[in-house]
């Protein structure tokens, strides 16, 4: 996310380095205790030249998860549910692990406590990796591989609350058994119930018997 107004062109590896400090003292400070400034130092620049290109922290932070989501795990179209799906969750996965899970717990956390961080979190972040998920799933319908009764919202968000507990809860795992037994089960779900299956050759042997029968 990016609200900078007109001025000088950004310096590409300035910006660069100003995200990779943001999330590297996130990680490690917590969001709370991170400021523009210690993020300066940081990366090196000047806090004009972070005050010039970002409003907030926030701002900087959701950038730098933004880009990284979307370079780690883009939804990628193979023609196949499955295939797609496999590799959005085990790259998404993968993106979450290691420093990176401790990162997003940070800001998980910061999320509860602060109500304009919140939102920030909710409507950028977290809601483009919802509607790229949720795009996925789309192209599947489309391609008759899910259900019609299949509710798509639910099912992303079944996806993001699995790994969002195990980010949280760091009970087990995140590797790539667990990526692909989510992606299993949200497979599992985008298939009609048998009896819905059935009921339109019920009825459509129904209709084959009514001549007769009249």
């Amino acid at each position: 996310m990016s609200t900078r107004g007109p001025g000088r062109p950004r310096s590409e590896p300035a910006r660069r380095a100003i995200l990779a400090a943001a999330t590297h003292l996130v990680g490690r400070e917590g969001y709370g205790r991170v400021t523009m400034e210690a993020i300066a130092r940081e990366a090196g620049v000047s806090k004009q030249t972070v005050y010039r290109w970002w409003p907030t922290k926030a701002a900087i932070v959701l950038e730098a998860l933004n880009e990284g989501a979307a370079a780690i795990a883009p939804a990628s179209d193979r023609g196949s549910l499955s295939a797609d799906l496999r590799l959005f969750l085990r790259r998404t996965v993968a993106g979450a692990d290691g420093g990176n899970a401790r990162l997003l717990a940070a800001l998980m956390a910061a999320a509860q406590l602060d109500d304009a961080f919140a939102e920030s979190f909710r409507t950028g972040f977290l809601a483009r990796r919802r509607q790229a998920l949720r795009e996925l799933l789309e192209r599947g319908r489309e391609r008759d591989e899910v259900a019609s009764s299949a509710n798509l919202d639910f099912l992303v968000e079944l996806a993001f609350a699995t790994l969002w507990y195990r980010i949280l809860v760091r009970h087990q795992p995140l590797n790539r058994r667990f990526a692909d037994r989510l992606t299993d089960a949200v497979l599992a779900l985008t298939i009609a119930p048998r009896c819905d299956r059935a009921a339109p050759r019920a009825g459509r042997r129904a209709s084959r018997r009514s001549p007769a029968a009249s």
